[in-house]
């Protein structure tokens, strides 16, 4: 749990998320992911979307985790979805493929690949770059 105040002076609760604190640094990430794929990406703590790359960030960040993709990284497994068959959708956009992350032994969050406007199907070098950044970003957080 996190406790802090706004510039008003209001006490505000939040729940704590360690992958947040990478949020910089997972923006960053995510904008790389999207240039070297062609693709949208979306990485998310284990409630919220904290980054976002190929795609309009403000419609994303905040925004709360849909029940779909929890399932998904519950099953601590990478996901993949040919022809848009994930039935799962971000701001529009079809999930291709989902990665948990998971850090010292804790699922943490996921690395989202998403269609492009022309609805194409991720590559194997597409899933394995989303593999890598959850697993990095997994590593990232144990220390």
């Amino acid at each position: 749990m996190e406790i802090y105040t706004d510039s008003d002076g209001l006490v505000i609760f939040r729940k704590y998320s360690p992958l947040g604190e990478l949020s910089s640094f997972a923006s960053q990430y995510a904008q790389a992911l999207s240039a070297g794929t062609d693709l949208g990406i979306a990485i998310t703590d284990c409630d919220h979307f904290i980054a976002a790359g190929g795609v309009s960030k403000k419609d994303i960040i905040g925004k709360s985790m849909p029940e779909e993709i929890e399932q998904i990284i519950s099953s601590r497994q990478v996901k993949v979805f040919k022809d848009g068959a994930a039935g799962v959708s971000i701001n529009d956009k079809a999930a291709l493929a989902v990665a948990p992350i998971i850090a010292a032994g804790d699922i943490a969050g996921s690395v989202i690949l998403l269609a492009n406007d022309n609805g194409n199907d991720a590559k194997e070098s597409d899933l394995k770059l989303i593999k890598v950044a959850a697993s990095f970003l997994g590593k990232q957080m144990e220390q």
